[in-house]
């Protein structure tokens, strides 16, 4: 009984670490110090490092003296689409001049969740940088031509506002904005390039369709390059855990597709190494080693610039996104009429950004941004074929939600279903992903007929509990077994104290005589954690639950805390600085049928004699009763009701199974079964069947 105990409270240790990733307790970083990535720069313009185009070639600051164009043009917003739940598009866009870029998205089917004053939820909003300045997301970056690339500058298109043409509506109800800026030589006012980037919206889509147009206006050839800022700005969703991402999605050599991710931890991390051994490059350059040493110091900054991009080997790039708890911004460029795959994205970098600078980064204005590098492209003269360049780009603005990908021919051949995380904790990915969709696909099944998730998820939980009974069944009476057997297990052990080859032996045999099994006690929990597991993920990360009700006066959306009832101010609780918004029922609940299961455990018949295993059995009894209810107080009202629903149905179902057990005992005392001669006992009358048979 003792390896249980520790198997155990190893479990809810396990279930507690758990817990605290999917976070009750705010992201504690490293003192990574300003995470807005800024470079210093000989201009009097600042050129982060995030727009820079390369890691190895820092732009200095850009010349205000180079014009941009005769028709520099005046600051304004494109409105496209509606946030009318009726108009038939899925989301408005504002289009900003500034950069030709998106300001804002917002959704008109999914609200903010604000309880007192629910909004038209914001998917894509601006990035504010520490000097007040914006990212905005699919803004143009770092333009290069060859001058500019020998003179190591770069136009900083995203702070020029770009012409705009308003907006163009179509018969079958698709919306178009355009954008165009012209760059000039200074001095001259000769026009040597002009962009032209155009935006589309279809009714009922998630698809925004953009391309960006460089063609050439000189009589010389050019070749011109730049960076864009990918989708950014997503908000936090949720009030516990931060599970905004940077995801890219790429087709393997197996035609598989495969995925690379990082989030705000593993960013922050990858810009610190990259600092870090910058500095020792630096630092080397300067002094006088040996080549061999410079180059091991330069071959680990070539790692630490290759580990902040997001990479799979081999594979070609299908997509890049950012991504929250339950919506994705995914960008897919398109490749050239005559190539299968997209070749001109070449680097797909995540970013952290801090506004405020503080040291651990979890103030809550953190954002997380992508950027992306373009490769250079050659363009012929003004008038002759191949003079300009088309990037065509798709980009999904929507829930990532597996029923819609699976609908979705393209969204399913491009692998969207990547861009959902589950919290697979010990177990890996492989399992827990096809546990977890079966089970959403279930619940969903079943929420077509139930019309309610809450009651879904409870009928799931017994589902569940039913079909793992007979396996619950066996633990449980090998648990009560290997208790009543515990006094003669100290014998033994006193006995052969000092051989334990032979005290193994005695201790086997009398588990094999009585029918025990010590794996049993622990195996089935073993079997029963991926599936547990899975369906914690599930109901934590279904986009289904976001907003939906259990009941119309409690639980009124399963994606919260339940919040019974709302305090007037927020309350702080001492020494452990946690903020407590209201008084949230079902944590409450979970508790007291936490304290009815450790009830109704199998008791040990040694703890009386051994302190040692009454002082175990005490912490549990306080242990879980106390600790799952804290750390689960902040968590969605559907996971709590999943657990607390699995608690009540496990006391109910340990209930049934100690009445089986008290049965079965009362039974053999009437045969008169004895224990062993081996162990002191009176001869048993009638030898016990294997505990195998038993059940």
């Amino acid at each position: 009984m003792r390896y249980l105990a520790l198997v155990v409270t190893g479990f809810v240790v396990l279930c507690g670490w758990m817990v605290v990733e999917s976070g009750v307790f705010d992201y504690r970083g490293p003192n990574s110090g300003a995470c807005i990535l800024l470079q210093s720069t000989t201009g009097n313009e600042n050129v982060g490092a995030a727009n820079a185009p390369s890691e190895e070639a820092p732009r200095i600051g850009v010349d205000y003296s180079v014009t941009f164009g005769a028709d520099s043009a005046v600051a304004k917003s494109v409105m496209l689409g509606s946030v009318d739940p009726n108009s038939g598009y899925n989301f408005e866009l504002e289009l900003s001049s500034l950069g030709a870029a998106i300001r804002r998205a917002t959704f008109s089917g999914f609200d903010d969740r604000d309880y007192k004053n629910p909004q038209p939820l914001d998917i894509l909003s601006p990035i504010y940088q520490a000097d007040g300045s914006e990212i905005l997301s699919m803004a143009n970056t770092g333009f290069q031509n060859d001058v500019l690339v020998q003179q190591k500058r770069a136009l900083p298109l995203q702070k020029l506002h770009w012409k705009s043409f308003g907006v163009e509506k179509a018969g079958d109800g698709s919306q178009t904005a355009r954008f165009e800026a012209t760059i000039k030589i200074q001095g001259t006012n000769e026009q040597v390039l002009k962009l032209t980037k155009i935006y589309k919206i279809n009714l009922g889509s998630y698809l925004l369709e953009c391309n960006i147009t460089v063609k050439n206006l000189s009589g010389t050839q050019q070749k011109v390059r730049f960076d864009l800022s990918g989708p950014g700005g997503l908000g936090r969703e949720g009030i516990r855990s931060d599970m905004r991402k940077v995801v890219a999605g790429f087709r393997n050599p197996q035609g598989q597709v495969v995925s690379a991710r990082q989030d705000k931890k593993a960013i922050i991390k990858a810009k610190n190494a990259l600092d870090k051994a910058k500095y020792n490059y630096d630092l080397a350059k300067k002094s006088n080693i040996a080549k061999e040493d410079l180059d091991k110091i330069k071959a680990k900054l070539d790692k630490a610039i290759l580990e902040r991009k997001l990479t799979q080997p081999g594979s070609n790039l299908l997509w890049a996104a950012s991504v929250s708890k339950y919506f994705a911004a995914i960008v897919v460029p398109l490749p050239d009429e005559d190539k299968e795959y997209c070749g001109w994205v070449t680097d797909k970098t995540g970013q952290v950004y801090n506004p405020d600078r503080d040291r651990k980064a979890d103030s809550g204005d953190e954002a997380i941004g992508l950027d992306l590098k373009i490769a250079p492209s050659t363009l012929a003269a003004k008038g002759q074929a191949n003079s300009s360049k088309t990037y065509n780009f798709q980009l999904y603005i929507g829930p990532k939600d597996k029923s819609l990908f699976d609908k979705n021919e393209q969204y399913q051949k491009l692998g969207f279903v990547q861009t959902i995380d589950f919290m697979g904790c010990c177990c890996p990915a492989k399992i827990i992903k096809p546990l977890a969709f079966g089970i959403l696909a279930l619940m969903k099944w079943m929420h077509s007929f139930i019309g309610n998730y809450g009651v879904a998820i409870i009928i799931l939980v017994f589902l569940m509990r039913l079909a793992m009974h007979p396996i619950t069944k066996k633990s449980q009476i090998s648990m009560s077994k290997m208790s009543k057997l515990a006094p003669l297990s100290e014998e033994i052990k006193k006995k052969y104290a000092n051989n334990k080859a032979e005290m193994n032996k005695q201790m086997m045999a009398l588990y094999r005589e009585q029918g025990a099994s010590p794996i049993m006690g622990f195996l089935p929990m073993m079997v029963q954690m991926p599936i547990w597991i899975a369906l914690w993920s599930a109901v934590y990360a279904s986009i289904d639950l976001r907003g939906a009700a259990f009941l119309p006066f409690w639980i009124t959306d399963l994606s919260m805390p339940d919040a019974l009832y709302r305090f007037q101010t927020v309350i702080v609780l001492p020494l452990l600085g946690w903020k407590i918004e209201s008084f949230n029922l079902l944590p409450i609940m979970m508790g007291v049928a936490f304290f009815l299961q450790q009830k109704l455990m199998p008791s040990q018949a040694s703890a009386a004699s051994n302190p040692q295993v009454a002082q175990q059995q005490k912490m549990m009894m306080i242990m879980m009763p106390l600790m799952f209810p804290l750390m689960l107080y902040k968590a969605p009202s559907g996971v709590n009701l999943y657990i607390m629903s699995s608690t009540f149905a496990g006391v109910f179902e340990q209930y049934v199974i100690r009445k089986h057990i008290r049965e079965k005992e009362e039974a053999e005392s009437q045969g008169r079964v004895a224990v062993t001669s081996k162990t002191g006992g009176k001869v048993k009358k009638k030898k016990p069947k294997p505990f195998y048979k038993n059940m």
